[in-house]
Order: C-alpha cells, then sequence, then structure tokens
C-alpha cells in the first residue's frame, strides 16, 4: 500500500494532467500549447514513478483524452441472496470484485449497472437505490489510476438468470461477510465491502458520499 505521502504525489500529477488537458482545449497560443505538453508529460513521469505503468503508456492514454478533463464514473452492483452478497471474479488479476465497470455515454446510470451485472454474472437485477458514491483515490484502492474516478454503488434486487462467467469474469459466487475471498483491489475494497454489508443490516440509512 503506498503512503500516504506517495497517493498525495499521484493525486498532484492526475490534477497536473486535468490541468493541461483543460489548457489544451482552451489555449489559442501554440506556444501555450507547447507549455501544456510539457507539463502533461511531467504528470506522466511523476504517475510513473508512483504507478506499475511506464511513462510511455501513460502519455499514449493522456493523449487520447480531450475535451474538458471530468471524473469517469465506474459502476458497482450489490446484489444479496440470503445474507450473502454477489461477488465475480476478473481474469485480468484473479480477484473477486463486485460485478460493474465503466459507464458508457447513452445510458442511464440504472441502466449502466443492471447491464454490467447481466454480462459479468449471468444474473439480471434491478437497481433500487444508490448507496455510496466514493472518490476512487480516497478509498484506498491499489493500484492508484491516472485519472479521478468516481464509484458510485447500486443495490439491486435479485430479478432471475443464473451463475455465467463472461470474458472479463471466470467465476461466480454469493458471499457471506466472514467468508469474502481475496478482493481484486483495483475495483473494490474490504472496507467498502463491509459497508455494504451494513447498509444491507440498515436499509434506512442514507447513501455515502466522497
Amino acid at each position: 500500500m503506498k503512503s500516504d505521502r506517495s497517493q498525495r504525489w499521484i493525486d498532484w500529477a492526475v490534477r497536473l494532467q486535468a490541468l493541461a488537458q483543460d489548457g489544451l482545449l482552451y489555449t489559442q497560443n501554440p506556444f501555450d500549447a507547447e507549455r501544456y505538453r510539457a507539463i502533461r508529460e511531467i504528470a506522466a513521469q511523476m504517475l510513473a514513478e508512483g504507478t506499475d505503468w511506464p511513462a510511455e503508456r501513460i502519455v499514449g492514454v493522456f493523449d487520447e483524452e480531450t475535451g474538458y478533463a471530468t471524473p469517469k464514473v465506474d459502476v458497482r452492483g450489490v446484489v444479496f441472496r440470503e445474507n450473502k452478497i454477489l461477488l465475480v471474479r476478473e481474469r485480468t488479476d484473479g480477484g473477486w470484485t463486485l460485478p460493474g465497470g465503466w459507464a458508457d455515454p447513452g445510458d442511464t446510470p440504472s441502466a449502466a449497472i443492471e447491464r454490467e451485472i447481466r454480462e459479468e454474472s449471468g444474473y439480471v437485477a434491478r437497481a433500487v437505490k444508490l448507496l455510496a458514491v466514493y472518490d476512487r483515490a480516497a478509498q484506498g484502492h491499489h493500484p492508484p489510476h491516472p485519472f479521478s474516478i468516481y464509484k458510485l454503488f447500486f443495490l439491486c434486487e435479485l430479478l432471475g438468470g443464473e451463475a455465467r462467467t463472461s470474458d472479463e469474469t471466470d467465476d461466480v459466487g454469493f458471499f457471506a461477510a466472514d467468508a469474502v475471498p481475496a478482493l481484486s483491489l483495483a475495483r473494490v475494497t474490504p472496507g467498502q465491502i463491509a459497508r455494504l454489508f451494513e447498509h444491507a443490516r440498515h436499509p434506512d440509512w442514507p447513501a455515502d458520499f466522497d
């Protein structure tokens, strides 16, 4: 786990990238544009020092980002059955996570998470309540990510379907609070899972945020 000082360094690099991206959007001066590109490369070097990504890859990802910089949106589905939570195992790292992923343009948040649950687990569910909106960088995820991300957690009612893997997942299961397997920490943390079980025990709680 990164130290608080390392995480602050990464946070500064993410903010520098966003400022450079906004500058490239609005500047009419070619000399300023060069300066913003230089700032973006510095941000990439800073992130490379604190992550497993090479600087060249980070610069390539940054180059694909245009327009005003805003946080990306990650949606996660929280489905309970008999006091157990639905998790899927990621093929990329072998860790377990709540079904979910990036929200696509044109989808409502509920449509996005209902689709992700169906595609990654085989189950059909309906979003019924927003449980939490978290800033990824403030939640202890590892490894850090080069962009700012908001994570939306939706309580979903199980309607049907059956367990089925996908191109992204190779196992599906329901787990009790005291039997949660090793998690994909890039996607979900033990603290978040524990909090979601608490939400299940206290259905009158409002949504968490930040």
